[in-house]
């Protein structure tokens, strides 16, 4: 097993997490309805601690929070070997003409992302799209997306891998950078 270096500790995370929660607020005008959108599956677990962080700050924004499954979006489905695990889509609200802050855990190439827009658009025709990501990788962008609300960015090596740890314990949440596929 390959160890990782420790880019971001579990204190400076949840700082992080406050301070994207916050700008979500600073970006939001009072009494404007929001939808906060968790990619599944990973972008779940980091969008579970923004709405955590988030309904304790909201200065009269009011939000749904959903999940989304990307899995029949994504443009390598059909290339894989083995077939891919789809999550469930917990989504009872449509995004028509809301702000929409879409959440995943790292940005990298930006495949994710766009079929997460592409899957967004079946619950109705946003009136923006903001991204948040906890890490952007910044290089090898296969599409032209930008975060909007960015934890910490990185700049590593194509072969390297990041992995965020959610602790279930809340305690010792920290993110990990690989020399290379672990």
């Amino acid at each position: 097993m390959k160890h990782g270096r420790t880019i971001l500790q579990h204190e400076r995370l949840m700082l992080t997490l406050e301070r994207l929660s916050l700008s979500i607020v600073e970006n939001t005008a009072a009494g404007q309805e929001i939808c906060i959108i968790g990619i599944q599956e990973k972008g779940v677990l980091f969008s579970d601690q923004i709405v955590h962080h988030f309904s304790k700050i909201k200065h009269g924004i009011s939000f749904k929070y959903g999940k989304l499954d990307i899995t029949f979006y994504r443009d390598d489905f059909r290339r894989r070997e083995t077939p891919l695990k789809a999550f469930t889509t917990d989504m009872p609200f449509l995004v028509e003409g809301k702000k929409v802050i879409l959440i995943d855990d790292v940005l990298y190439t930006g495949r994710t992302i766009h079929a997460a827009m592409a899957a967004l658009l079946d619950f109705g025709r946003p009136e923006s799209i903001e991204l948040m990501c906890l890490v952007d990788r910044r290089y090898n962008r296969h599409f032209p997306i930008q975060a909007n609300h960015v934890g910490i960015t990185i700049d590593s090596l194509e072969e390297a891998y990041v992995k965020v740890n959610w602790d279930p314990e809340g305690i010792n949440h920290h993110v990990l950078l690989f020399p290379g596929k672990i």
